[in-house]
């Protein structure tokens, strides 16, 4: 379903207690809104906030950043938080080319890549979200052995992303084709797509990926 445009719906974001734009005038600082020095974990993606919201409530200790490019999507999420919502999230109006603009290196110990755009047309290949591309920007963000969470209903998108990380030299240490049948879905939060996938018969498919030293 497509979402409608709303008028001031960046200043509601910038406005917003859980809302950030234009992350990069932080000059690598932006961590720093936590007021601690905990581990941090971001979402590429993070559509109306079920996952990074259910993540933060589950894992008090952790700082959450969701990304997302569609102001129309940030929007949509900053409207579904609550006053009774974790404090350790926010939702920032941007996507994952910028993190090495706001990120210094070995910032981040996971990145999560839930249901990511699959970009079918091999012209478009570039923009899937792990792409070497991409893959290069979190090895410089990422911590040593940092990790990468994807899930994705897509084979084809699965398929290449385990090309594309084999390929880049990162250790896969876990991967499934069927999730929630699976030894690895203790503890899984699912997205909103998540579950109208599986509720359709759709399986999942997962893959952790580890950055080598």
């Amino acid at each position: 379903m497509r979402l409608r445009y709303v008028e001031g719906q960046y200043d509601y974001v910038k406005e917003h207690p859980k809302g950030i734009v234009e992350p990069q005038d932080y000059e690598y600082n932006i961590r720093d809104k936590f007021k601690n020095d905990n581990p941090l974990h971001i979402e590429l993606g993070c559509g109306k906030g079920r996952f990074i919201r259910g993540m933060a409530a589950n894992n008090p200790n952790i700082n959450f950043l969701g990304f997302e490019k569609s102001i129309k999507v940030a929007y949509r999420c900053v409207k579904c938080s609550s006053i009774d919502d974790p404090e350790n999230y926010y939702i920032v109006y941007s996507n994952g080319e910028v993190l090495a603009e706001i990120f210094p290196e070995k910032a981040v110990e996971r990145i999560y890549l839930n249901f990511s755009d699959p970009w079918p047309k091999p012209s478009h290949y570039k923009r899937r979200l792990t792409h070497k591309g991409f893959l290069d920007i979190y090895k410089k963000v990422l911590v040593d052995d940092g990790e990468v969470h994807m899930k994705t209903d897509n084979n084809d998108l699965f398929e290449f992303s385990v090309e594309q990380f084999i390929e880049d030299g990162w250790d896969i240490v876990i991967l499934t084709r069927d999730l929630h049948n699976s030894i690895y879905n203790e503890g899984n939060v699912m997205t909103e797509y998540e579950e109208k996938f599986s509720e359709s018969g759709k399986k999942i498919n997962k893959l952790i990926a580890k950055k080598k030293v």
